[in-house]
């Protein structure tokens, strides 16, 4: 059905109903997620420090190693395959495809330990800000325990 049509229907049930076709917004679920313990779910900020760890740690121990491995692994057979076609254009054209090849890893392992620092950073920023809130009610909580 084209939109015409649709809205030629949408006018002709308005003007049987004696309504006038609107605009409808989307609106959010009622219970859009993201949160417990609050009936709309909103206000409540959820981080799992030890979650955030263990991916820093997978990025660092098991992706990065193995994007180097996989970058170094194309290094001989291609240097090979330049020399084997050494004065062809075939050459510089493999040459100029393991240069954008290289840029490539370089640029996957900085975007890595990008999202691998900023895990790690959310979380001790997080448990930081924590403490300091924590800290910063010690003297109120003294004066509240000293009347009771």
């Amino acid at each position: 059905m084209s939109f015409e049509e649709e809205w030629g229907r949408h006018k002709q049930a308005a003007a049987t109903e004696g309504t006038s076709p609107q605009m409808r917004l989307n609106q959010l679920a009622a219970d859009p997620g993201g949160g417990s313990g609050t009936p709309s779910g909103y206000g409540v900020l959820a981080t799992i420090p030890p979650e955030k760890k263990k991916a820093a740690n997978t990025i660092q121990n098991v992706l990065q190693p193995g994007t180097t491995n996989a970058a170094n692994a194309a290094d001989e057979p291609t240097k090979n395959a330049v020399k084997a076609f050494t004065g062809w254009d075939t050459a510089a054209g493999l040459t100029k495809a393991h240069t954008h090849w290289d840029d490539q890893v370089k640029r996957l392992m900085a975007r890595l330990d990008s999202e691998k620092t900023g895990l790690r950073e959310a979380s001790n920023m997080l448990s930081g800000t924590d403490q300091l809130t924590g800290r910063s009610f010690q003297p109120l909580q003294s004066k509240v325990t000293g009347l009771y």
